[in-house]
């Protein structure tokens, strides 16, 4: 598994977590030494970005799920991912309330040293 960790840059534990949720039928054990093949390499990209943007390890699994299944769950990832996003918007608004105010103390207190 280090070696798959090194050669693809991806975490052990992501690795681990893969592996764990039984999602990579194609992987294949040879002497002790876990084979990817090239949709593995993918998925697991996906898992990264996944867990980039911010989706607990319980949506990554969930998400990954719906993504295999063989039904059609694009409404579902996309409404998964519209909720991320929305939470995302609404701490980013939060943060820029939060600058707007110290750049208001800051102009105060710059207004405050030039009168004096």
């Amino acid at each position: 598994m280090e070696e798959a960790s090194e050669r693809y840059c991806i975490p052990e534990d992501v690795l681990r977590e893969y592996e764990s949720w039984g999602l990579c039928g194609a992987v294949k054990t040879v002497m002790g030494v876990w084979q990817y093949d090239e949709q593995d390499i993918e998925r697991l990209g996906l898992i990264m970005t996944l867990h980039d943007i911010g989706f607990e390890k319980e949506q990554v699994e969930t998400y990954m799920r719906l993504l295999l299944e063989e039904q059609d769950t694009e409404e579902e990832r996309l409404k998964m991912l519209e909720t991320l996003r929305n939470s995302t918007l609404d701490e980013i608004h939060f943060r820029q309330k939060q600058l707007d105010r110290m750049d208001y103390l800051r102009y105060k207190i710059r207004q405050k040293r030039q009168e004096l």
